[in-house]
This record gives C-alpha cells, structure tokens and sequence, in this order.
C-alpha cells in the first residue's frame, strides 16, 4: 500500500501559527507523538522544503504537503463481531454501537472491538490515518456510551471528515438521564476541559488550562413524583468533543449523570422509593448517555447526511419505568 499525499494551503486564521498545531487541527485524530513523528521522519514539507522543527511558525497561504507513510502491517484479528451498520458506501460507514462495546483495541482488550469487527467485514478497505490499531476510526464514543460513530474507509475520507470535527461542523446530538434538575432547564456549558490533577484517567473542568469544551443542553422531561427521586431526561448537541464531556460537564453542574461510574454516584439511597424505579437504577449498569443523531456533510460528494440511532433497551425501559411513576 503506496503512502498518502495531502495538499493543503494555510489559511489566515493559521498565519503565524506552529506547524505542528496546524497539523493538530488538520490531523484531527492524530496523537501530539504521532505529528512530531511525522515530522521528524521527514514527512512535512512547507512551499516543498522539508520541516524538521515543531515549533516552525507557518504564513498564510503557505503549501504544507503531508505524507502519510502507509499503516504497518497489524496483527490484530479479524472477528466476527455483530455491527449494526446504518450506512455504507464506498468511503464511510456509520456504525450504531451497543453499549459496552469498545470502540478500538487497547489495553486488556485486542479482540472484541468495533475494530475487530471491521477487518473482518471490511479486510483492509479501511483508512490507516488512525494507526495499526485504530483502522477506519474518525471518532469515537466510551465503552458505556451508546450510538452512532462513523468510520473513514479511506485517508481522503478520513481526513476530510477530522477536519469537519476540527471546525465544529458536524452536528452531534446526545441524550442523558441526570440526577436532579439543570438550572437553568436549558442553556450552554462553556468550561474547559483537562486531566484531572487527581487521577489522570479522568478528565476534570480546568477554568485556565483546559482545552475549550462547549455543550448546548435542553431538558426534555423531568421525572418527579413522591417516592421517585428527581430526574431530568436531556439532550445534549456538543460544540466541541473532548474527552467524557457531557460527563463532565453534567458533573461539574451537579447533575451528574445516572450510572456514572467515574463521574457520579452510582448507587443512592433514598428513604422513600418506588421500588421498580430503585430496581431499575440500582441495575443500570452505566451511564445512561446515548449518542442520538450525526449530521455532517459526505466527504466525498459533499451531500448533507444526518443520522439518528434508536434508544438501546435498557435506556428505553428505565425511561418507561421512570414515567410510570411520575406525574
């Protein structure tokens, strides 16, 4: 598999930017490590002179031609792992992914993956932006999380589709079932987002050195009855995607969002309940976020797309269980 050209010329919002965060925006999906990669392998050229230096300011309208190496070869299996593919064309394929199912291989975890379940359908029509373990992957969704995710079957593909992320364009829309009421009931969360200080796996707000995170909210319905605890159904349309953030987000307002393992209380204990509704929340087994709607425009033909996924069961019945005990 020969290696991937890409043209692109520096637009002014970049001028006098470091070439290595103009590629961060280009390469969306791309690693801090796997840009300097490419840099120091020679793979980056600006008006056809090769960088070598990161910190290498760049001018509008200057050439930045990208060569993306061919992926190595991987060794990771190809399994028949059930997907529900919504859409499937000669460059994309939008997957509505079950909840606790992983998205791409990783520690612990090489065999039953959404990844996985591409070689095997697809083989190696997939795009290799994403490196030997993450064939096909634009985006992607936590293991708990359920709903829609596209994947690239090609690097034209692939990298028009980061660079509709990167601009904010796409249209991601989610829902929730949180503890308690959002005040105001509707509204926008614009806190920024980084590791937390105490544990590194998490993501934390970070009002002065955190990435900027923006998340539209409204509420749908709030259940609310004597013996049921207040709870909001919500939808979400993000303006950014950072790391767990509409779980942060929700934390950060005090709402956290039911099931949350990481970022709120899984378990509560109430002194009067309905007692199919403590049931059906002691036993949801993780957040209860799905991943509703993806609208973008084709990377290839440039046609408005938009889908939308169905609640999986468990959301949908304790949705169910929670109206029927409240008013």
């Amino acid at each position: 598999m020969k290696k991937n050209i890409f043209n692109k010329k520096v637009t002014l919002d970049f001028d006098g930017t470091r070439i290595d965060k103009f590629l961060q925006y280009v390469l969306n999906e791309f690693s801090r490590t796997k840009i300097q990669t490419l840099i120091k392998e020679n793979q980056i050229q600006v008006n056809n002179t090769i960088v070598n230096n990161s910190s290498k300011k760049i001018k509008f309208e200057d050439q930045v031609e990208i060569n993306i190496p061919a992926p190595k070869e991987t060794h990771l299996k190809a399994n028949n792992i059930p997907l529900d593919i919504l859409y499937d064309d000669d460059d994309l394929i939008i997957i509505n992914k079950s909840p606790g199912v992983v998205v791409h291989p990783g520690a612990g975890n090489y065999e039953k993956t959404i990844v996985n379940g591409l070689l095997f359908r697809f083989k190696n029509n997939l795009s290799g932006i994403g490196g030997k373990l993450r064939p096909g992957i634009v985006h992607r969704i936590d293991k708990d999380t359920s709903g829609i995710i596209v994947v690239a079957k090609n690097d034209n593909a692939h990298i028009k589709l980061s660079e509709q992320f990167s601009k904010h364009t796409i249209i991601r829309k989610y829902e929730a079932l949180v503890w308690g009421a959002l005040k105001p009931q509707s509204g926008i969360i614009n806190e920024r987002i980084s590791r937390s200080f105490r544990n590194r796996q998490l993501m934390a707000v970070r009002k002065e050195k955190g990435k900027i995170a923006i998340t539209n909210y409204k509420t749908i319905k709030i259940f609310q009855n004597t013996n049921v605890p207040k709870i909001s159904h919500i939808e979400c349309q993000l303006e950014t995607g950072r790391t767990h953030q509409i779980r942060v987000h929700m934390n950060f307002k005090g709402n956290s969002i039911i099931g949350d393992k990481s970022y709120g209380k899984i378990k509560r204990k109430f002194k009067k309940i309905d007692k199919n509704v403590e049931k059906k929340l002691n036993d949801f087994n993780r957040q209860a976020l799905h991943a509703k709607s993806l609208g973008f425009n084709h990377p290839v033909t440039g046609k408005d797309l938009f889908f939308e996924s169905k609640r999986p069961k468990d959301f949908e019945d304790l949705i169910k269980t929670l109206k029927k005990s409240s008013v």
